[in-house]
């Protein structure tokens, strides 16, 4: 249904339209726009988003299949923070769920997911497009478990310190992409939140591994969640799905405790991305800079919940995850069950190989993944998908220019000025990129899939993002 708004707007008598800074102009329109809406919660739940075609049919019917690498590449840094130092050497045999590094600060080790020989401990290429300290490991093919991991029946005798603590030693990061260590989240939230949200929406296109996991193993996600309640003890739980899986809201329904809300989301992208999915869930919105604890919420992804209930209950750190292998240069997309480490070589060839050249392969999906240079990479922990595109797919403008259409700013959902930034960062210049907020770009992408002229608008705000990092840890050193 659409709406029309009618906005007056009164020109002091000694200005004249081009003394009108059309820019505030624009921005104003957009606040006056969003309070409206939010009157309207059911109508919109937050400004902006695009609608891509989401091409979930090419996987979303596939079980989740395991798969047994023959060798795996275990990157020393797999989340925001510290890489961890190999506490491994060539030679020594491992287990799986084996400690083989681990560091101090902001970092949570990482465990060997086969069982076998590590054969390197060396630089090699990693999902970021960098190369990074990685253990190797040859399988054994017997996955033989670590004799430290014990099982548990009962968990009402152990404290919120202590179940954090499990966590923290399973090695769980935040497993929808951003990579945050899930123990840092929940002891920051600890007294500060009322409400805690389960990200099950999986809007961007392509990916269907979460839809899958909600599918097969709703029990394991209810478990997490009823985790991590006894941890932080939240007034509210909701676990927000998206309506174009039924088949995973029906088995989340069937598997939910009572005093869990179950909402059926809007189809819209980035539904799932964390700020947008509090204002929907809640109406509060975090603000610029800020945390979603500062607003009283904290946000898990499903896989994450179904993690955490495998560190507590099994004593099974992170050491698998479901990852989808998709795309029209896929000849089956699949979704698969696989180590921590399997190398992206090796889930193509799994998949049926390609079924024609491929254009481009990201890691992750089409709106927010990276684009991946060689296939000797392997998977991380907060890698949900492989995604090939055919030249089909090819939709590259050889001398992309901006006409000020204005496209962009239509959908950003973080109300930023992306052409304005975008002119900035061509220019150099850090102060009007500070001032446009570029670091509360999420990187979704809605503003590059929607701009006619094919400008490359996330990777041109990685750099910004980038050169002010960059600036102001010259300026600390000074």
């Amino acid at each position: 249904m659409y709406r029309h708004f009618v906005i007056f707007l009164k020109i002091p008598e000694n200005s004249t339209l081009q003394t009108v800074d059309f820019s505030k102009l624009l921005c104003y329109i957009k606040i006056v726009i969003i309070r409206i809406e939010v009157m309207q919660p059911m109508a919109l739940s937050f400004f902006g988003g695009v609608h891509p075609k989401g091409y979930k049919e090419l996987s979303c019917e596939v079980p989740i299949l395991p798969f047994c690498p023959k060798t795996v590449s275990i990157a020393m840094s797999q989340h925001i923070g510290r890489p961890c130092t190999p506490l491994v050497k060539i030679g020594d045999r491992v287990s799986v769920g084996q400690k083989i590094g681990d560091g101090e600060g902001l970092c949570v080790p990482v465990h060997a997911s086969v069982s076998g020989t590590v054969i390197a401990v060396e630089l090699r290429p990693t999902p970021s497009g960098t190369d990074g300290m990685c253990v190797v490991i040859e399988s054994d093919g017997r996955d033989t478990l670590c004799p430290d991991i014990h099982k548990r029946e009962s968990i009402a005798e152990l404290t919120g310190e202590e179940l954090t603590a499990i966590i923290r030693e399973a090695g769980i990061t935040g497993m929808g992409g951003a990579g945050f260590p899930t123990n840092v989240k929940i002891s920051s939230g600890l007294g500060k939140v009322d409400t805690v949200i389960v990200n099950g929406a999986e809007c961007e296109p392509y990916i269907t591994s979460d839809d899958r996991l909600m599918r097969e193993a709703p029990e394991k996600i209810a478990g997490g969640i009823r985790i991590i309640q006894k941890i932080l003890q939240p007034e509210r739980t909701a676990v927000g799905i998206e309506k174009n899986k039924a088949k995973a809201i029906a088995a989340m329904q069937a598997a939910l405790p009572g005093d869990v809300e179950l909402l059926p989301l809007r189809v819209r992208y980035p539904q799932g991305a964390e700020k947008q999915l509090i204002q929907t869930v809640t109406g509060r919105c975090v603000p610029p800079g800020g945390l979603p604890a500062a607003v009283g919420c904290a946000v898990f992804n499903v896989a994450t919940c179904a993690a955490i209930y495998d560190a507590v209950y099994e004593g099974m750190p992170l050491v698998r995850r479901a990852v989808t292998v998709t795309g029209r240069a896929i000849a089956r997309p699949s979704n698969f069950s696989v180590p921590i480490g399997t190398l992206y070589s090796d889930l193509i060839e799994a998949a049926g190989g390609f079924s024609s050249e491929p254009y481009k392969i990201l890691c992750g999906g089409p709106m927010m993944g990276i684009a991946q240079h060689t296939l000797a990479c392997g998977t991380i922990k907060g890698n949900n998908a492989l995604t090939c595109f055919s030249q089909a797919d090819n939709h590259e403008v050889e001398v992309p220019h901006c006409i000020r259409c204005g496209k962009c700013l239509d959908v950003c959902p973080m109300h930023l000025m992306p052409l304005q930034l975008q002119r900035a960062r061509q220019k150099g210049d850090l102060a009007a990129l500070e001032k446009g907020n570029v670091m509360d770009c999420i990187e979704c992408g809605s503003c590059a899939y929607n701009c006619p002229a094919g400008i490359h608008l996330v990777q041109s705000f990685r750099t910004a993002k980038k050169m002010l990092r960059d600036a102001k840890a010259k300026e600390a050193v000074k």
